[in-house]
């Protein structure tokens, strides 16, 4: 089935460009020009992917991320911005966009950004049979990669796929010191160089959702100067 992309943007040319070259690469591309009718679009149409722009009319691009996400609505979103703004992009993956690029950009890597995004959701999601016998159980934590579910203490509980995707990572490599550029290079899949930040923040939102106390984690251990472990919590 064709994939559906939803673009919004309010520049017109942005938007031509994009929905030809999409649409060159065999997707299905809808268009909003401002926040609040992307939004709306979203709910009505259920795209496999949003192109976002930052700077829009009625609804900006973060409140529209975070309204999608209030809603649990996990579809993979692209932030876009003429902005080169660090404190943007980290604030953009904090209300839960999965990827981040400033304008100018080459049409090529819009379509890269969006075929490696939907390889990685659908394999998660669509492609992996459900009933599979592979899972992970530490303490009161369950995980089912088959099926993009996870449970603690028997509640399920909600996760873009990039949040998916980087927790079953961590635990297929438990007690095993992994630095943030592996993690980058493993989860994100391409050059995220000097961007080590975007780590951090989907390692803060797992522990907010998995850890009893983020502060005090008991899963996700942070390895000073290094990175990040998963471990199995010791039963007292």
């Amino acid at each position: 089935m064709t994939k559906k992309i939803l673009v919004v943007d309010d520049e017109s040319s942005i938007v031509t460009l994009l929905q030809y070259n999409l649409e060159q690469a065999g997707y299905t591309v809808l268009t909003a020009s401002d926040g609040m009718e992307g939004y709306n679009a979203v709910l009505e149409s259920k795209p496999n992917l949003i192109v976002l722009d930052l700077m829009l009319p009625k609804m900006d691009g973060m409140e529209v991320c975070k309204a999608l996400r209030l809603q649990k609505i996990n579809t993979p979103i692209i932030m876009l911005t003429a902005k080169d703004d660090e404190f943007d992009k980290v604030l953009g993956l904090e209300l839960g966009a999965d990827d981040y690029m400033t304008k100018p950009f080459s049409p090529r890597e819009v379509t890269a950004r969006v075929k490696a995004v939907l390889r990685r959701s659908t394999a998660t999601i669509e492609e992996v049979p459900l009933n599979a016998d592979s899972s992970f159980e530490y303490g009161s934590l369950r995980v089912y990669p088959d099926s993009f579910e996870v449970f603690l203490r028997d509640q399920s509980l909600e996760f873009t796929p990039k949040e998916f995707e980087l927790l079953v990572y961590l635990m297929e490599n438990k007690n095993r010191v992994l630095t943030r550029d592996q993690l980058l290079s493993a989860v994100w899949n391409y050059d995220f160089a000097g961007d080590t930040r975007i780590v951090d923040v989907h390692i803060s939102h797992l522990r907010e959702k998995i850890e009893e106390n983020s502060r005090k984690p008991i899963f996700i251990k942070t390895i000073r100067g290094i990175g990040y472990k998963f471990e199995e919590p010791k039963v007292v």
